[in-house]
């Protein structure tokens, strides 16, 4: 099986997927049309309400997308689908890209419609600082996708909801996706350690000047990355050598 083969047939089955349409897309897309539509002329964090919603709403749309490519490796897992993808030529790497690019693709679909809707409602950037959010969506999106991928082989499909739905909401909540839960102190100074408020902070980002991601936010959002895909890797050589 050609990869390309195997990678258009992951993103047919992803699109096609109603249940991961609705909490990707249509649930952060009706949360922000209604509150942002309501409170177009409050401002939060030293920006725009709509801008920062905008941004909220679009990391825990897109967080879902790529995190979402561990329920289909665990469904995968739980028929033998897995072991069987092994004996062909698809290259394991070329398993996981196919999971990762499509998780990427409902990812950046979700973020686009929701910029659409912004901009409906009145959020107004220049064509640098949307792709400055947009970058920054996709670069936080780094930690979430391989996230995906180590809860695809620890959890079954019968806890597949609760471990991703809640989960994703959890780092969204705490993350400030539906507005910051701390402005100052200890806790604030504790979330900066999680990759999903650097992911909320993109639209404030994205308006530049003093406003761009430190150091501080690259170094996160490496260390979740490194830590957890040797995690991941691990998880994987247990799981194959499981089946052998």
């Amino acid at each position: 099986m050609k990869h390309l083969t195997y990678l258009r047939y992951e993103l047919l089955r992803t699109i096609r997927n109603r249940r991961f349409l609705i909490f990707s897309l249509t649930f952060p897309l009706i949360l922000y049309l209604t509150v942002a539509g309501a409170h177009k002329n409050l401002s939060l964090d030293g920006i725009s309400f709509p801008l920062y919603y905008l941004s909220g709403m679009a990391a825990w749309g897109s967080m879902t997308a790529v995190v979402s490519s561990g329920a289909r490796i665990a469904q995968e897992r739980s028929v033998g689908w897995t072991r069987q993808l092994r004996i062909t030529p698809l290259r394991t790497s070329d398993y996981f890209i196919a999971k990762i690019l499509s998780g990427y693709l409902m990812a950046l679909f979700s973020i686009v419609v929701l910029a659409l809707a912004g901009s409906i409602i009145g959020v107004r950037l220049s064509a640098v600082q949307w792709l400055t959010m947009l970058g920054l969506l996709l670069v936080g999106l780094i930690p979430f996708a391989i996230l995906g991928i180590l809860v695809g082989h620890l959890v079954s499909v019968d806890t597949l909801g609760p471990v991703i739905g809640g989960g994703t909401s959890l780092m969204a909540l705490l993350g400030g996706a539906y507005g910051p839960l701390a402005t100052g102190g200890v806790f604030l100074a504790v979330v900066k350690y999680l990759p999903s408020y650097w992911l909320v902070q993109a639209g404030k980002s994205a308006l530049g000047g003093g406003n761009a991601w430190p150091a501080q936010a690259w170094i996160v959002l490496a260390v979740w990355s490194i830590v957890s895909a040797r995690v991941a890797a691990r998880v994987y050589r247990r799981d194959t050598a499981r089946v052998q």
